[in-house]
């Protein structure tokens, strides 16, 4: 359970759409989730060991500094702050948003709900109002009987679309496209690490967490995503933005799209909640190295809350949401993210290189599986870039300023 709550997020919900409107028959979309989940198993297994190796406070910033320079681990923080951890709040925010609107049928925009969302959520955090750990079990195991309860009535209680419709040309193109959602729902994978320090022997049941776990979230993707094809057909699902309610309208009328969006839209909002205090750490590993502002990694003493970075992020986030569709912020997010895990792979290369033996849990099958993982990184970077330059290049722009922003830090 440990291991799907930290991948299991909003994506699942609504990025099925974005696939189906990349490749067109049902084949290639549920192929695009079951490949999707291969590269999150290897993923986690990268990150896996590397959290053995160096659990040092700062996660991926302190694989790259320590693998690379301090220049690499720069901009990855720069990144996280103005692109990857800032634009997937915004693509959530979006999500709850399109899922509430659902409910209430108020005439606004989802970037105007998502940015209200975001605003208030900062106000929340910033006052150190978080939910229990008996809440964030309670939002994870609405996520999985939202998606069960989808996949049921989905199978049991709606019919299937027999309507023919001529399907586009698929192109190798398409498919790296399709990868883009597919890989933003199965974000997550770097934190399934953290319940090593749980386990008496890692190096035995960490690697039997990780495959049982990811393979229980991509039997949950592939799940949604076929009775999504199911019920809707390509078409119909390339054409919808809130999927699940889709089938649920088709399944149980308008009460049973209002009941799904309902509880999508609560566990999205406290993964949302939840996820707004998950970068500070590195804003603190980057301070403490000299190549941040000190004020971003302040805590609030009266509430232990990291205020200054709490309200930069969601202001970041905020300005993402409304300047953007979904789609865009998708593409934007995965073009830069990518290059990060793929170096990040590369670092466990450079790791075992210096140093073949280590304690702990070693990830199974290297350097093969971890060249597979780095490669697959890289091709996905390739196809987003090629598909949609524009979105990509305001992610990438953003990224190349952070290298001379690091020598211009380091002068002061």
């Amino acid at each position: 359970m440990l291991v799907m709550g930290g991948i299991v997020g909003s994506g699942i919900f609504i990025n099925p759409y974005v696939v189906a409107q990349q490749v067109h028959t049902p084949a290639l979309i549920l192929g695009a989730w079951a490949v999707g989940g291969v590269v999150a198993l290897l993923g986690a297994l990268v990150y896996a060991e590397l959290a053995a190796r160096r659990p040092e406070v700062g996660g991926q910033y302190a694989y790259l500094r320590d693998a690379f320079h301090p220049a690499v681990a720069f901009v990855y923080g720069w990144t996280l702050l103005l692109v990857t951890q800032t634009g997937g709040m915004a693509a959530v925010a979006v999500t709850f948003a399109r899922y509430f609107l659902e409910i209430t049928r108020v005439p606004l925009s989802d970037a105007l709900i998502a940015a209200g969302a975001l605003a208030v959520l900062t106000l929340i955090n910033c006052l150190g109002v978080r939910a229990g750990s008996n809440v964030q079990s309670a939002l994870m195991l609405l996520k999985i009987a939202a998606i069960a309860a989808l996949v049921a009535a989905g199978i049991f209680l709606a019919a299937p679309e027999t309507r023919q419709v001529a399907a586009a040309h698929d192109s190798i193109s398409s498919f790296g496209a399709a990868m883009t959602p597919v890989l933003f729902a199965y974000g997550g994978w770097q934190t399934t690490s953290f319940v090593a320090g749980e386990m008496k022997n890692s190096e035995r049941d960490l690697p039997r967490a990780l495959l049982i776990g990811v393979c229980g979230v991509i039997a949950l993707y592939v799940s949604v995503s076929f009775v999504c094809v199911r019920v809707l057909g390509p078409s119909g699902l390339a054409a919808t933005h809130t999927p699940a309610s889709a089938v649920m309208r088709a399944a149980m009328g308008e009460a049973g799209a209002r009941f799904i969006a309902l509880g999508i839209a609560i566990s999205t909002l406290g993964f949302l909640s939840q996820g707004m205090l998950t970068a500070p750490r590195v804003y603190f590993a980057m301070a403490d190295d000299g190549l941040f502002f000190r004020s971003v990694a302040w805590i609030d003493p009266r509430t232990a809350a990291p205020v200054v970075a709490i309200v930069l992020q969601g202001a970041i986030a905020i300005i993402i949401a409304i300047s953007g569709r979904y789609e865009q912020i998708l593409n934007y997010v995965t073009s830069v993210d990518f290059i990060l895990f793929g170096m990040t792979g590369i670092s466990l290369i450079v790791f075992r290189a210096r140093k073949p033996e280590s304690q702990g849990f070693r990830a199974p099958g290297h350097p093969v599986t971890t060249i597979a993982f780095v490669v697959s990184c890289f091709l996905v970077v390739a196809s987003t870039v090629y598909k949609y330059p524009a979105n990509s290049a305001i992610g990438l722009a953003i990224l190349a300023t952070g290298v001379p922003a690091y020598f211009i830090w380091r002068k002061k």
